[in-house]
C-alpha cells in the first residue's frame, strides 16, 4: 500500500489503521484524543540531545512515527536558542515534569524570558477527553490548564512558537531547523520524499510524531505505582499511608476524591487521579512570576487572558484544569503559579485556607487578611467556598489536623511512578 499521509489532514490518519510501506506504525483511534502538553521553557540542565546525535546514522534503519517524536522530543536544536527541547523541562526521569524549583519556566532566543504559568508533567494525558461545557455550562476536559487544545497535538503547536519558549517565528523555522537534523532523513522516508516542500504540512507531522511518542511510550503511563500494586491486590500499604487513604477519601475529611478520584474505573482501569473538572482554589498570588509585577495582570485561567473564546463566562474565570496527582510528590512546584514548593504546604492550603488564611495571603495596614489576593476583587465570588474542606471560617478546626496532614502525604508517595516491591 501506498502511504497516503500527505493527502489527508492529521486528526483523520488515526481512522485508517492502515501500516504505510515506509514503516509507519498502525495508529489507533485513542490518538486523535491525545497528544503533547506544552513543552515550555527551562534553565536547569535539560536531558536533551543535539541535532547531530538524535538519530541513528542509516536512513534504511526502520522508524516509527513514535520513535520521529521521540527524537523531536529531545532535540534543542529545534529552538530558537538551541538550547531548548520538550525534555528540558519534561524531564523522563523525573515523571516527564520539572527539574527545578522555578515558579515558571525560562526560554526564548537567550532562555531568560520567564513564561507565566508552571510546566506540568506529561504523565497520563492520553486519557484526557477533548474539552466540552456539559448542558448547565460547567466545562471539563481539553489540554493545557486552560483547555483550550483539543488534542496534545493541536497543544504542542505553542511551545515551538511562543516568546518565552522555544521561540520560533513560525512553523517554517522550525522546519528550517529539522531539515538540519540528523534525523532528517528518516523524517523524510515516514512523510514522504518532498515532506520539506510544504513547511505547514511538514509541521504538522511535527506534532503528530510528538503525540504519537506519548500515546505509544509506555513511560508515559507506566501504571506501576506502589498504589497501582495495591489495588492489584499486590502489596499491602503500610499503616501511614492507609490511614491517608482514608482521610483523602473521605468527604468530610480531606474529600480530595472528589475531583481527584482514586477508585477504578467500571472497566477496571486504574485511577488517574482527576476527573477532569476545573476548579477556583483561590491560590495566592506568586511574587516570583515577572507578568505578577504589573498589579492589574492576573491568570484566569478558562476566561484569559492565554485562552479567548470564554471570555465572556466571567463565572469561569479563575478555574484551571484539575491534574492528575500521579507523581505529585516528585513535582518541584504545585499549581498553575508555582506558588508552592512544598507538597505539606499545599495539603495544608486546601484545609487551612479558611480557617487561617492569614497564613497564605497578604495582610493589609490595618491587619484585614487580603484573600483571594490573585483575583480581581469582583471576581473573588468564583472562588469555590462551598465544597469541603473549602466550607469554612476563622475558628473553626481545620479539616485535617497536623498529624493527618502527614498521613495524606504519605499516601500521595504511593503514586510515584516505578515503585518495586521488595
Amino acid at each position: 500500500m501506498k502511504c497516503i499521509w500527505k493527502v489527508l489532514p492529521v486528526d483523520r490518519l488515526p481512522l485508517l489503521g492502515v501500516t504505510c510501506t515506509r514503516a509507519l506504525a498502525r495508529l489507533s483511534l485513542a490518538a486523535v484524543l491525545t497528544g503533547l502538553t506544552a513543552c515550555g521553557g527551562g534553565s536547569s540542565t535539560p536531558p536533551a540531545v543535539d541535532a547531530a546525535s538524535a538519530a541513528t546514522p542509516s536512513v534504511q534503519a526502520a522508524i516509527t512515527v513514535s520513535g520521529l517524536g521521540k527524537l523531536i522530543f529531545r532535540d534543542a536544536s529545534l529552538s530558537a536558542s538551541g538550547r531548548l527541547a520538550c525534555a528540558s523541562c519534561h524531564n523522563p526521569d523525573r515523571a516527564h515534569a520539572q527539574t527545578n524549583d522555578l515558579a515558571a519556566q525560562l526560554g526564548g532566543p537567550d532562555l531568560a524570558t520567564q513564561g507565566s504559568r508552571a510546566a506540568p508533567s506529561l504523565r497520563y494525558l492520553n486519557l484526557t477527553p477533548r474539552f466540552s461545557l456539559a448542558a448547565d455550562g460547567t466545562p471539563s476536559g481539553g489540554f493545557d490548564r486552560d483547555g483550550r487544545a483539543q488534542t496534545l497535538a493541536e497543544q504542542a503547536q505553542r511551545p515551538f512558537l511562543a516568546a518565552h519558549e522555544m521561540a520560533n517565528d513560525d512553523p517554517a523555522a522550525v522546519i528550517a531547523k529539522l531539515q538540519q537534523a540528523a534525523y532528517a532523513e528518516q523524517f523524510r522516508a515516514v512523510f514522504g520524499a518532498s515532506i520539506f516542500d510544504d513547511p505547514a504540512t511538514a509541521f504538522d507531522r511535527v506534532l503528530l510524531a510528538l503525540q504519537q511518542y506519548q500515546n505509544q511510550d509506555p513511560a508515559f503511563h507506566p501504571f506501576d505505582s506502589k498504589y497501582d500494586q495495591f489495588i492489584a491486590g499486590k502489596l499491602v500499604l503500610d499503616p501511614a499511608e492507609l490511614r491517608g487513604l482514608a482521610l483523602f477519601n473521605n468527604q468530610a475529611k480531606g474529600n480530595c476524591a472528589a475531583c481527584h478520584t482514586s477508585a477504578k474505573g467500571a472497566d477496571g482501569r486504574p485511577p488517574l487521579f482527576t476527573d477532569f473538572s476545573f476548579d477556583n482554589l483561590g491560590v495566592p498570588r506568586n511574587a516570583a512570576l515577572a507578568v505578577n509585577a504589573d498589579p492589574a495582570h492576573f491568570d484566569l485561567g478558562l476566561c484569559g487572558p492565554d485562552r479567548t473564546d470564554l471570555t465572556a463566562r466571567r463565572d469561569l474565570c479563575g478555574a484551571f484544569k484539575v491534574p492528575t496527582l500521579r507523581n505529585v510528590a516528585t513535582r518541584h512546584v504545585f499549581f498553575h503559579n508555582g506558588r508552592f514548593s512544598n507538597l505539606r504546604d499545599v495539603v495544608g492550603f486546601y484545609v487551612r485556607r479558611d480557617t487561617n488564611p492569614e497564613q497564605w495571603y497578604p495582610t493589609a495596614a490595618d491587619g484585614t487578611v487580603l484573600k483571594f489576593d490573585d483575583m480581581p476583587p469582583e471576581l473573588r465570588g468564583n472562588v469555590n467556598m462551598t465544597e469541603g474542606s473549602y466550607n469554612r471560617h476563622p475558628g473553626d478546626a481545620p479539616a485535617l489536623s497536623a498529624a493527618e496532614i502527614d498521613d495524606v502525604v504519605r499516601f500521595l508517595a504511593t503514586l510515584t511512578d516505578g515503585y518495586r516491591i521488595p
